[in-house]
């Protein structure tokens, strides 16, 4: 298989999840601004906890995220340290704008999240290839 892996001590692993955020309230303020801080924001807050962003893209209300994880990671740990140190930093830059549509500080995100494991093969080939082991 030509798949890439990660390595690590005695793993060897490849994890990718789908990740999508929502603002609260479906609150459409991912305008041309706002979009470029969100992304720069979130690819810092990888950098800084040991995740990997593939590829991001957002929308007016929410935001897609490929992410590339280690093992010793959830993806509930990820989405709460996104969620929380995006917030914090949209709050202290953005509170005139954000006090428009939120009554309550430190609200940003949707309490929920979407997340769907990404495999390099499709679940029939992996299917097939541990029937065929033996």
């Amino acid at each position: 298989m030509g798949f890439t892996y990660h390595r690590k001590n005695r793993r060897k692993y490849s994890l990718k999840v789908h990740i999508v955020l929502v603002t609260k309230y479906r609150r459409k303020l991912f305008d041309a601004n706002l979009s470029h801080t969100v992304k720069a924001i979130v690819k810092k807050i990888a950098t800084e906890n040991d995740f990997s962003i593939i590829t991001m893209q957002t929308d007016k209300d929410h935001i897609h995220l490929l992410v590339d994880y280690d093992t010793t990671q959830t993806v509930a740990d990820i989405v709460k340290c996104i969620k929380q140190k995006s917030t914090y930093y949209f709050w202290q830059r953005y509170a005139v704008l954000l006090s428009q549509h939120y009554w309550k500080k430190r609200v940003f995100w949707s309490d929920g999240y979407f997340a769907c494991s990404v495999g390099e093969a499709s679940s029939s080939t992996i299917q097939h290839y541990i029937e065929s082991q033996g």
